[in-house]
């Protein structure tokens, strides 16, 4: 048997191409949306891709079921959870699929696949437990856990309501959860964990930046999971502390519920000419995303254009900040022009009309085209006009730091969920946006004068306001 984990940093998305090198086949689990990347993995190693399947109705990216039901694979997708959390786009359709109840079994070559429904993050979720048949064996090598059983975590199971607006439904999904345990608890303690997701998803709260693991390590060193040692602890543990899900998942959730659109293809994006910015100046129907550090975005940038940092949280940014269906122009160098098309379509952004690069902006810059700055201050500086008053402070950090210690009559909204809840900052008054570094306040700040605020960002740490407000 041969597993491969193929990784996404951008989403810390874990997918897997397991495949049976005697017959010659193989399935990827968990794919994303542009999958030639999976065939090229197939290919290495002699295997030819002939399943794939999904362990749950993803939120954090458009999977790549469908594009491989196009080209005739067979697809594998769960029948749990109830009418409500059925793939749409696979019921009377015409592509080659299966849908999976608890305990049904396939094989891909010598390799056994048995379905175990494992609600919790979401009604439908399911995991593979991985029998190698080929090598003589009648005991699971591993299970793919989806977003299930991370490595030191769990998936988590407010999403639906934080995320998709499900109402009322994190309490039931946590003692789902509980439950769920017990069939990971009772497999041999030798068994691998194929989790998928790493470090940095927002799936959970705390995973671990290790990439697999095993049963017995996590029933020993998993914090989730020794807090269930009653189901009222387990609760309190699972839904403390989670941070605020960027708003693109709920997009995620339905587009894979109801079907992705088929791109085939990962586009070729046209490489503009720098006197094309002077017309996407100043506008909001269209997204000029700014990959720039942020140093540099502060002194000169598009009027109206939204930074996101090519090294800080890019994907969740401009799924965060750029509405479903805008047009997208990117400034970013050259060589990341591909990787950036392909996070894009992994999160719905299909509108993507060209790119300038940094060099084209300053060559429109030294044309005399029009640019914007943005004002920055020290903590001491945003303590100081907060107490004269007229200003308004926002803290752009996760509640769960709010709630740990906050400036003064600060509001807070993560940045994460601002462009969603916008109406309640009033745009009475300069706003001071600040966060634990300034790094998130400044991306912020962009997003609030695109929409007609007047922000200064605070591009200073946290901890420097205390020692500043007792002065």
């Amino acid at each position: 048997m041969l597993v491969r984990q193929l990784f996404d940093p951008a989403l810390a998305q874990y997918a897997y191409l397991i495949g049976c090198p005697r017959s010659g086949e193989a399935i990827i689990i968990d794919p994303e949306r542009d999958i030639d990347r999976y065939y090229a993995a197939a290919a290495k190693h002699k295997l030819k891709i002939v399943a794939a399947a999904d362990t749950h109705i993803h939120a954090d990216y458009l999977s790549g079921l469908r594009e491989f039901a196009e080209r005739g694979v067979k697809v594998y997708a769960s029948d749990e959870g109830g009418q409500d959390w059925r793939y749409e786009w696979l019921l009377d359709s015409t592509y080659d699929y299966r849908l999976l109840k608890h305990n049904d079994r396939f094989k891909v070559g010598n390799i056994e696949f048995v379905t175990v429904h494992t609600p919790g993050h979401t009604p439908e979720h399911i995991a593979f437990e991985v029998i190698d048949h080929g090598s003589g064996a009648t005991e699971p090598v591993g299970v793919i856990t989806g977003d299930f059983v991370f490595v030191g975590d769990l998936g988590r199971p407010d999403l639906l309501e934080e995320a998709a607006g499900h109402s009322g439904s994190m309490i039931p999904a946590a003692q789902q959860l509980y439950r769920s345990l017990a069939r990971f608890k009772a497999l041999p303690e030798f068994t691998q964990v194929w989790p998928a997701h790493g470090a940095g998803s927002a799936c959970g709260k705390a995973l671990g930046d290790v990439p697999s693991s095993t049963v017995g390590y996590e029933l020993r060193f998993n914090p989730a999971l020794k807090s269930a040692s009653s189901e009222t602890n387990f609760i309190s543990y699972i839904l403390n502390g989670q941070p605020e899900p960027p708003l693109y998942f709920a997009r995620m959730k339905r587009d894979n519920k109801v079907g992705p659109k088929i791109i085939n293809d990962v586009p070729m994006l046209p490489h503009l000419a720098p006197k094309q910015l002077a017309t996407l100046a100043g506008r909001t129907d269209v997204a000029v995303v700014d990959t720039r550090r942020r140093t540099e975005f502060t002194k000169a940038h598009l009027p109206k254009s939204l930074l996101a940092e090519w090294e800080f949280q890019f994907a969740n940014i401009v799924g965060s900040y750029v509405e479903e269906g805008t047009p997208i122009y990117l400034i970013i160098d050259d060589a990341r022009v591909e990787d950036a098309v392909r996070i894009l379509l992994r999160i719905g952004h299909d509108h993507l009309r060209g790119y300038f690069t940094p060099t084209d902006f300053e060559a429109y810059r030294a044309a005399g085209g029009q640019v914007s700055t943005l004002d920055a201050i020290d903590m001491p500086e945003m303590e100081r006009r907060r107490e004269k008053g007229g200003v308004r402070v926002l803290d752009v950090r996760g509640k769960v730091d709010f709630d740990v210690a906050r400036v003064t009559e600060a509001q807070n909204i993560a940045h994460t969920r601002l462009l969603a809840r916008m109406s309640e900052l009033p745009n009475d008054a300069p706003v001071l946006v600040h966060c634990a570094s300034g790094a998130r306040a400044v991306h912020a700040s962009a997003l609030l004068a695109r929409h007609g605020y007047s922000p200064t960002t605070v591009s200073d740490n946290f901890t420097n306001w205390q020692t500043a407000a007792v002065r």
